[in-house]
């Protein structure tokens, strides 16, 4: 039936090949940890706001506990975390030719390129940073 109707219909053969897939986890994924090839498994219904590439994800850190069978959505997973909560972090503020770098806190958890709160340690004033590759912490740039 589904073929004759397809056959009838040049537009619905487009609307078939089209169809996407989506990354589902095939075990519980606790949060903070990384997802491994064998956690994860594509399944052909689609879902919107959901992976549809396993290389997407796969070593990826979990944001929060991923369930068995549920689709892996978007913002569920980012980049392994290089700083913790509470972790002592170098800040560094740049601009044309001074740099000064001292010591602070990190007031959340992220991986490199991600912004997050930090106080530094002098002035216990909070701020915004991006944490940069080597885990410290850019609070201004060029």
């Amino acid at each position: 039936m589904l073929r004759r109707a397809a056959l009838a219909c040049p537009l619905c053969v487009l609307a078939l090949s089209a169809a996407a897939e989506t990354v589902v986890a095939t075990r519980t994924i606790r949060a903070q940890e990384i997802v491994a090839p064998d956690a994860v498994r594509v399944d052909p219904a689609r879902v919107d706001g959901a992976y549809a590439n396993p290389d997407k994800v796969v070593g990826f850190e979990a944001r929060t506990t991923l369930y068995p069978g549920r689709p892996l959505l978007r913002g569920s997973v980012g980049p392994p975390a290089l700083v913790d909560r509470n972790q002592m972090v170098e800040l560094i503020f740049s601009r044309g030719g001074l740099r000064i770098a001292t010591e602070g806190r990190a007031l959340g958890r992220g991986g490199a390129g991600e912004r997050i709160r930090v106080m530094n340690q002098s002035s216990r004033t909070v701020l915004f940073g991006t944490i940069r590759p080597d885990g410290s912490v850019s609070v201004a740039s060029e």
